[in-house]
C-alpha cells in the first residue's frame, strides 16, 4: 500500500470518527456534514485521485453512479481518467426514449425505488467502473449489475468511500466475483454509538 493511499484512508477515518455520527439501532452512520449533504471538497478530490490510481490501466471507458451521492466523487474522478460519469436515475426523465431499468431497495427512503439508465449510455461496448458513497447492504450494487447484464456492459470494478463491513454488502460482490475497494470501512457501532474502523 502506499503513503499516498495511507494518507488518503488515514484522512476519511479520522473525519469519520471525529464528524461522523452513528446510531446502533439500525446501522445508521451519518457523514452529512463532509459527505453526503454537506461535501467537503477537498477530501472529494483527494479520494478521487485514490480510486484514479486505483482503477488507472484496467481499460475503463466509462464510470457510473447512481443518484445522488455518489456523484460528486465520481465526476471528480471521471475528471481526473478523463472519462465520461454516467449516473442512474431513480425516476426516468421524460427525455429519455430507451432505458434499461432495475430496482434498488433505498436505505435513507426506507423504500423500493425504480431506476433507470439511458440504453444509449450503458452498452456492449462499455467497461465501466462504478462508484459509490456507501457500500451497505449491496442492493445499489446488485441493482447496477443488473443493469449490466441487461445491456452487456462489463463492471471492472467498483469503488467506495465508505463501506459498512458488518453490512454484507463486500460478500454480495466477492459472492458476484466483483473487484471492490474501499477507502474506509466501518467495522462495527457500539452501543454507545461509536464507531469502529478496520
Amino acid at each position: 500500500m502506499s503513503n499516498q493511499t495511507n494518507t488518503v484512508m488515514e484522512e476519511l477515518k479520522q473525519r469519520i470518527l471525529k464528524k461522523g455520527r452513528a446510531k446502533a439501532e439500525g446501522g445508521v452512520v451519518l457523514v452529512g456534514s463532509f459527505l453526503n449533504h454537506q461535501m467537503d471538497a477537498q477530501l472529494m478530490m483527494h479520494c478521487a485521485e485514490e480510486f484514479a490510481r486505483i482503477f488507472k490501466d484496467q481499460g475503463i471507458n466509462k464510470i457510473v453512479t447512481i443518484e445522488a451521492s455518489g456523484i460528486a466523487p465520481a465526476i471528480m474522478t471521471g475528471y481526473l481518467m478523463n472519462l465520461p460519469v454516467v449516473f442512474v436515475k431513480k425516476k426516468q426523465p421524460k427525455t429519455v426514449e430507451e432505458s434499461w431499468k432495475s430496482w434498488v431497495w433505498s436505505f435513507t427512503r426506507d423504500g423500493e425505488t425504480t431506476v433507470c439508465i439511458d440504453r444509449n449510455f450503458l452498452t456492449e461496448n462499455d467497461r465501466i467502473l462504478f462508484l459509490d458513497d456507501f457500500l451497505a447492504d449491496g442492493h445499489a450494487s446488485g441493482s447496477i449489475i443488473h443493469l449490466c447484464r441487461q445491456s452487456g456492459a462489463q463492471i471492472v470494478g467498483m469503488g467506495f468511500l465508505v463501506e459498512k463491513g458488518f453490512a454484507g454488502g463486500g460478500q454480495f460482490l466477492r459472492d458476484h466475483n466483483i473487484p471492490y475497494y474501499a477507502l474506509a470501512t466501518i467495522t462495527r457501532i457500539n452501543e454507545d454509538n461509536s464507531i469502529e474502523l478496520a
